[in-house]
């Protein structure tokens, strides 16, 4: 058994330590917000936070994060104003296509306006770098970061 704080639960899981925590979430837990892409670390899909900071859930074994760190799934964030400025800034501004990549773009984006409040554009390049989206909503995506970051009084 390892225990894992999960959105500021304590949870058990009965599994491998080598399980990627993708798989505890959705298979284990029932948590499918957190979308499955490459199971390689590349498309950003997966994207949770532990302790604050945007990781690749398909590569990180449940073994290696311990009872101590907090994991933040996209479910978890429904009282964060961060993240509902981030949620209000996709709507205005019509982010989504397909949506299926969304999830691991609004924690990256999260992660980052944590973390620069007020972001160059070289900053959110940088910051949301490891996030695919396949329809090409790169420049939406952008645009509404900075439209948050506007929003909470501190521009570029």
């Amino acid at each position: 058994m390892l225990t894992l704080q999960i959105n500021g639960k304590s949870v058990e899981v009965d599994v491998d330590p080598d399980t990627p925590l993708l798989w505890v979430l959705r298979d284990v837990l029932g948590m499918t917000g957190t979308k499955y892409g490459c199971g390689i670390a590349e498309c950003g899909v997966c994207t949770v936070h532990v302790d604050g900071r945007p990781v690749r859930s398909c590569s990180l074994p449940v073994g290696l994060i311990g009872p101590h760190k907090a994991i933040t799934t996209i479910e978890g964030l429904q009282a964060d104003p961060v993240a509902a400025a981030v949620r209000k800034a996709w709507l205005d501004i019509d982010v989504v296509q397909c949506g299926y990549c969304q999830p691991g773009q609004i924690m990256a984006a999260i992660a980052l306006l944590k973390k620069i409040p007020n972001p160059t554009d070289e900053q959110i390049e940088a910051g949301m770098s490891g996030n695919l989206c396949r329809c090409g909503t790169y420049m939406r995506i952008r645009a509404a970061i900075r439209n948050v970051a506007a929003a909470q009084g501190v521009t570029p």
